[in-house]
């Protein structure tokens, strides 16, 4: 195999892990990352490379059920008697089915579209200046008063329905999905701990369904001779994802979200600014 195809493959699985639970769209930056890089090629073209890029997903979804491994644990042992673990089972799936109706029927569509460097850049822009408005919002009116719901266990269906449905303009690429329910969550009364960790635990199923959804449809593409380089983005977006979610617990303990904000107006900017003054060719 390619040694600098490996390169690319690695970076392609750090992209995917460092970006996946930011709210700063993974989808956005696997793209234009992968057109950065000319990932796709002869030897690897693009129909593979979408395959890739479904399968790394997996790397991310293990490092979240790694990080909450013991509440994972505990939610299962005590599905059939624990209360606390039957409301957030079935807030988890209320919040799982909006985005899953509308990305498997509307999937074609989205990726005739919207997959591309442009529709990409303009997403990354909205979702920065809506994240300043609710950041703004917040500051306003107090962090306290703006949070109704403090901890996960404390969500209704309702709570759960609404983010769920805020996780649907996440199938637009550029969006984020994670940037979706977690500033959706604080729009609808959730702190910003609540809705951060709903995101990861919501991550789970999405992204496991997402995964095998997509990797039934492109089975005619899957190659044993592929596998290791599958094998090593898997990998580094695992290890990358397991730093990102430790880091992002950490950093929203004494920090909002403008941050991520102002990154995605800026990067938005500069990719729009490239392709109009033709410093970037950027590929459909």
């Amino acid at each position: 195999m390619d040694t600098i195809l490996f390169i690319k493959a690695i970076i392609m699985g750090i992209v995917e892990g460092l970006t996946e639970f930011l709210p700063i769209s993974s989808t956005g930056h696997l793209i234009l990352a992968g057109n950065l890089i000319g990932f796709s090629s002869p030897v690897f073209p693009k129909e593979k490379v979408d395959v890739f890029e479904i399968v790394i997903q997996a790397g991310a979804i293990l490092a979240v059920c790694w990080e909450y491994r013991v509440r994972i644990a505990s939610v299962l042992t005590g599905l059939f008697s624990e209360r606390q673990a039957q409301r957030l089972t079935i807030n988890l799936i209320v919040a799982f089915l909006p985005a899953a109706i509308v990305g498997v029927l509307f999937s074609k569509a989205i990726k005739a579209h919207l997959f591309s460097a442009l529709p990409v850049a303009i997403a990354f822009i909205v979702g920065g200046l809506i994240i300043l408005w609710v950041e703004r919002r917040h500051a306003r009116i107090g962090e306290s008063r703006a949070a109704r719901v403090e901890s996960v266990d404390d969500m209704t269906v309702l709570d759960a329905f609404k983010v769920g449905c805020a996780q649907m303009f996440a199938l637009i690429p550029g969006t984020s999905r994670s940037g979706a329910t977690i500033i959706g969550g604080m729009m609808f009364g959730l702190s910003r701990k609540a809705a951060t960790e709903f995101s990861f635990f919501l991550a789970i199923p999405t992204l496991f369904g997402a995964t095998i959804y997509s990797l039934y449809k492109a089975r005619a593409l899957l190659d044993s001779a592929d596998m290791p380089l599958f094998t090593v983005g898997t990998v580094a977006a695992f290890i990358s994802a397991f730093l990102c979610v430790r880091w992002l617990l950490r950093y929203i303990s004494n920090h909002d979200f403008t941050a991520f904000a102002w990154y995605r107006i800026a990067f938005g900017i500069v990719i729009l600014a490239t392709a109009y003054f033709g410093l970037v060719v950027w590929a459909e």
